[in-house]
């Protein structure tokens, strides 16, 4: 389950304060596909990284690499490959990281999961965009994440290759029951999706979870995101 209270984003803006994300609180039941839809600067990827608990936007490879560690699986447009590593090295790096000692065999399944059996000794420049999200995406199951958050992963695909990432991600939804939390400005793609939430300067217009307070799950029981405590509102 991902718990958020009270969350906001403000930064500074030359010499004033700019609220990039209004206070929000919400829930996301494990198991749940979710889209976070809504114009350009509307916040949809501030609010990816205060579920995941930190600014994703701004960290390297070898600190993505470490959270993937931690069972958290992140998907992006620019696919983040690493490029002298071939793809069944790009998606054992994690495993590496979290000691998997299994880690030849578990990568070749997960390349034949997304469809790239035969293509684990190809580097990124040998293959095509949508070829390289799924490398991506199959790096992000890497370590059985329960959690995986997709920021526009289709944003750097034509529309052929972006619905097949898109019934990628809806197998293993199904299939693994893993969460899901993307963010997308296409509604086509959005309504793929189990629930919405749209967003509108920095404002939740849309929202088609159900409300924190009705959810009725004890506090003892709730299970936050792996690692991460729930951020506090930043000053406003």
């Amino acid at each position: 389950m991902i718990e958020l209270r009270d969350v906001s984003k403000t930064v500074t803006s030359g010499s004033a304060p700019l609220t990039i994300l209004q206070p929000l609180s919400l829930q996301i039941p494990g198991g749940q596909f979710v889209a976070i839809v809504g114009p350009s600067g509307s916040g949809k990827s501030t609010l990816l990284g205060l579920i995941a608990g930190v600014d994703i936007t701004q960290l390297d490879e070898d600190a993505l690499a470490k959270l993937r560690g931690e069972k958290i699986g992140f998907v992006f447009q620019f696919f983040h490959l690493i490029p002298s590593l071939t793809a069944h090295e790009n998606v054992s790096v994690p495993m590496e990281i979290a000691g998997v000692a299994n880690a030849r065999k578990r990568s070749d399944a997960l390349l034949e999961e997304v469809g790239l059996q035969g293509r684990s000794h190809h580097y990124p420049s040998q293959l095509s965009g949508g070829e390289q999200q799924r490398v991506a995406l199959a790096r992000a199951l890497a370590n059985d994440p329960p959690i995986v958050l997709a920021d526009e992963p289709t944003g750097n695909l034509d529309s052929s290759n972006g619905r097949h990432i898109m019934e990628l991600l809806r197998g293993i939804h199904t299939n693994r029951g893993t969460t899901i939390v993307l963010v997308t400005h296409d509604a086509e793609l959005a309504a793929m999706a189990g629930a919405r939430l749209v967003l509108r300067d920095g404002r939740v217009v849309e929202n088609s979870l159900r409300p924190l307070d009705t959810l009725g799950v004890a506090e003892e029981s709730r299970q936050l995101v792996p690692g991460k405590p729930v951020k506090e509102p930043a000053a406003r």
